[in-house]
């Protein structure tokens, strides 16, 4: 098997607010939409996102009307408190500030119009290290 790329499917209420999340403050491109889906996806080493508004036809009758919740997409970034100054002054909701965890993890998380969890990444030494 040759996989060639990776994709992530989020069911949420409001397709075009997600989408616009993503496109404004991710810098993700929009390949293909249509009533109830929007495909986006960027030039990098990013996950390409689907999504999906919820109760459409293609979902699993067992899944129409979830939305995405439980999950976090997370990207892992070069100078963290940079990406979170431009996402502060951009109006994004940041509803974890940046933080330093003792294993080497610096992290802070913004969430989406439709609840859906971003958080950004910056991998360092621990600290004693």
């Amino acid at each position: 098997m040759n996989i060639t790329a990776s994709t992530v499917s989020l069911t949420v209420d409001d397709v075009a607010a997600s989408s616009d999340f993503f496109t404004t403050h991710f810098g993700y491109k929009q390949v293909m939409a249509a009533d109830g889906f929007a495909s986006l996806a960027r030039e990098d080493a990013a996950v390409d996102l689907v999504l999906l508004q919820r109760g459409i036809e293609v979902l699993p009758p067992e899944q129409r009307d979830q939305r995405a919740s439980g999950l976090i997409v997370a990207f892992t970034v070069i100078g963290i408190a940079e990406h979170e100054e431009r996402l502060r002054q951009a109006g994004a909701p940041i509803t974890m500030p940046l933080r330093e965890e003792p294993w080497g993890e610096r992290l802070f998380q913004v969430t989406d119009p439709n609840g859906v969890v971003v958080q950004l990444v910056e991998w360092t030494a621990p600290v004693g290290d």
